[in-house]
C-alpha cells in the first residue's frame, strides 16, 4: 500500500477524547470523521486506506494530520478562514428581506408569503423560509391583542386573581357568564361515518332551527358547572339564575361571583335583589378582559366538544345536548387551575401599552 506515513503520536487524554468523538451521535459529521481519521492515523495506516474507509479525500487526511501535529486538539471543530460553505445570499439581500417583511406588505395583500417575497427579491422560496425561520419571523400568523381601557383595570385584575390564587374561607368562588345565541344547526344531508382512510364528513351548509342562551357558573375549586338554558338574556333571566345559585349553594357559604360588565348584571332590580342577599359578592372583570373569566375556557370546551360538529333538529334537542354535556362534566369534574399572578399579567399588559403607544406615535 502506497502513501505510508509515520504513526501519529497521541497522548492518552487525546486518544480518549478522539475515541469519544468518533462514536458521538450528537457531534457534527465532519468532527466524527476527523476523529476517526486521526485514530486510524495513530495506528500507522496509509492515508489512502484511511480516506477510503472514512469517505474523504486523501488530501483531507493529510491536511487533518498536519493540523493536528501543529495544533493538537485546540480549535478541533473550528473551520479555518476562507474554508467551508460560502453564503449563497449576500448579507445585504438578507437585510432587505428582513426589512421588507417587517415594514411593508405586498400589493393588494395583507401579508407576505415565502413565494411572494421570493418573487419580490429574486431568491428561492426555500431561502426566504430559512431566513424567516432563523429570525423567528412568521408573517402568516396573527394574534388578537387589545389592552383594556378600563380605568380600574389594575384593581379589578388584582381582585379576581386574588380570588383564584387565595380564595376566601367559608366561601365558594364561581365564574359566571352567558353564552348567547347558541344556534341549533341541522345539516341539509346526513353525515357520513368515519371509515379507514377517510374521516367523518358533513355538509358545509345547514339549516337554522333557532337559538338558546346558556347561563353557566363554574365552581373554581372543583370544576363543576351549574347551567341553565333560557330563550333570552335579560336582567330577569339573570335574576332567575341568581335565585338558582341561592338555592343550590349550601347555606353558610359566602358566594363570590366573577362576572363581566354587561349592563344586565348592573340593572337596578339586580342591585335591589343583591342588597337583600348579602352573601353574594360580585367581582367584575375589567372591560375587554373576558380571558380573565375561567368559565370562558369551559365555554370553549363546550363548543369544541359538543356544539361545533353537532346536529340539532330543534332548540329542545340543542338544550338536551348541552345539559348532557354539563352532567358528564359534573360526573368527572376537572378544575381549571389559575397560576398567573396579577404582577406578571400587569407586566405583560404594560409592555403592550408601551408598544401600542409607540405605534401610535409613529
Amino acid at each position: 500500500m502506497s502513501n505510508h506515513a509515520p504513526a501519529l503520536a497521541l497522548g492518552d487524554v487525546q486518544r480518549e477524547v478522539l475515541a469519544a468523538l468518533s462514536r458521538s451521535q450528537v457531534a457534527s459529521h465532519r468532527e466524527v470523521q476527523r476523529a476517526q481519521v486521526l485514530l486510524m492515523a495513530s495506528e500507522g495506516l496509509a492515508n489512502e486506506w484511511i480516506a477510503r474507509v472514512v469517505g474523504v479525500n486523501p488530501g483531507t487526511v493529510r491536511a487533518w494530520r498536519a493540523r493536528f501535529a501543529q495544533d493538537g486538539l485546540v480549535k478541533f471543530g473550528a473551520v479555518r478562514a476562507g474554508r467551508g460553505r460560502k453564503p449563497v445570499i449576500p448579507e445585504a439581500k438578507i437585510a432587505e428581506i428582513v426589512w421588507l417583511t417587517q415594514n411593508t406588505r405586498p400589493a393588494a395583500e395583507t401579508h407576505w408569503s415565502v413565494r411572494s417575497m421570493a418573487a419580490r427579491v429574486g431568491v428561492s422560496p426555500a431561502q426566504v423560509q430559512r431566513i424567516w425561520a432563523a429570525r423567528g419571523l412568521k408573517p402568516h400568523l396573527v394574534k388578537t391583542f387589545k389592552p383594556s381601557n378600563d380605568p380600574n383595570f389594575d384593581e379589578k385584575l388584582i381582585d379576581v386573581c386574588g380570588l383564584y390564587l387565595n380564595p376566601p374561607e367559608n366561601a365558594i368562588v364561581l365564574c359566571m357568564d352567558e353564552k348567547t345565541s347558541i344556534q341549533a344547526l341541522d345539516r341539509t344531508q346526513p353525515s357520513l361515518p368515519m371509515v379507514k382512510g377517510r374521516g367523518e364528513t358533513m355538509t358545509h351548509d345547514y339549516k337554522r332551527n333557532g337559538t338558546t342562551t346558556l347561563f353557566a357558573a363554574l365552581e373554581v375549586a372543583t370544576g363543576k358547572v351549574l347551567g341553565t338554558c333560557v330563550p333570552k338574556h335579560r336582567h330577569n333571566e339573570f335574576l332567575d339564575f341568581l335565585k338558582t345559585l341561592e338555592k343550590e349553594v349550601p347555606k353558610g357559604l359566602e358566594i363570590h361571583l366573577i362576572i363581566d360588565n354587561y349592563a344586565t348584571h348592573k340593572h337596578a332590580n339586580v342591585k335591589a335583589w343583591l342588597q337583600k342577599h348579602p352573601r353574594f359578592h360580585l367581582h367584575f372583570t375589567p372591560t375587554s378582559s373576558s380571558w380573565l373569566n375561567l368559565v370562558e375556557r369551559w365555554f370553549r370546551d363546550l363548543t369544541e366538544k359538543a356544539l361545533r360538529r353537532g346536529v340539532f333538529h330543534s332548540v329542545p334537542d340543542l338544550i338536551e345536548k348541552i345539559e348532557d354535556y354539563i352532567r358528564a362534566n359534573n360526573e368527572n369534574p376537572k378544575p381549571l387551575i389559575w397560576t398567573a399572578t396579577a404582577e406578571s399579567i400587569l407586566e405583560k399588559v404594560n409592555r403592550g401599552r408601551v408598544a401600542l403607544q409607540a405605534t401610535k406615535q409613529n
